[in-house]
């Protein structure tokens, strides 16, 4: 009888050990859900922001119509974009081509004055600012959680539920990672 009890109690722990484990990675990966749903709203908020630049740049900008083109392409292959990765990357295109708009505009002080191109150039450089933050902490998030899943003894538990790696937000963008040279 008393070592019925013990195995009944083993049994027990055990049972209550897997379900710990189990919702913690649950809460993990909800957490890296959750991070990545804040990169997605602010990408949205910089996306809804390109055209109302563009639109206000187009009446100065005649002769830069391969600038624009360049950054609506961009625009449009981030919003198309599936996975991490390819939001990554397609970022990484979409932010080297609205550097490359923004450095054009400087020839333009007609467009520098504009109030409204002032206030979405303002608006877009909040938005990079949150959206870099964001991508920290989804990233600090993705960490964790496969830390989590292959760390023992939790790795058993997520290989049995079939929890997998997540990606982090990586810039693939070499110019990107460099930093800005200024000079003047």
């Amino acid at each position: 009888m008393a070592i019925g009890l013990i195995v009944l109690a083993i049994v027990v722990v055990l049972v209550v050990f897997v379900i710990g484990m189990y919702n913690s990675l649950v809460a993990l990966r909800n957490q890296v859900a959750n991070a990545w749903s804040q990169i997605d709203v602010q990408l949205k908020r910089r996306h809804d922001l390109i055209p109302n630049l563009i639109e206000t740049a187009k009446g100065y900008m005649q002769h830069e119509r391969g600038t624009l083109e360049a950054v609506t392409n961009a625009r449009s292959q981030a919003l198309g974009a599936k996975s991490v990765g390819e939001a990554a990357k397609a970022e990484g295109v979409l932010g080297q081509a609205l550097s490359k708009f923004l450095l054009t505009v400087e020839a333009y002080p007609d467009l520098k004055a504009n109030q409204n191109f002032l206030s979405l150039q303002e608006e877009l450089s909040s938005t990079e600012n949150k959206i870099a933050f964001s991508r920290q902490a989804y990233n600090d998030q993705v960490l964790f959680y496969n830390n989590k899943i292959q760390m023992f003894p939790s790795n058993i538990i997520a290989g049995m539920f079939n929890f997998s790696q997540k990606e982090f937000f990586q810039i693939e963008n070499a110019a990107e990672k460099s930093v800005p040279k200024v000079s003047f």
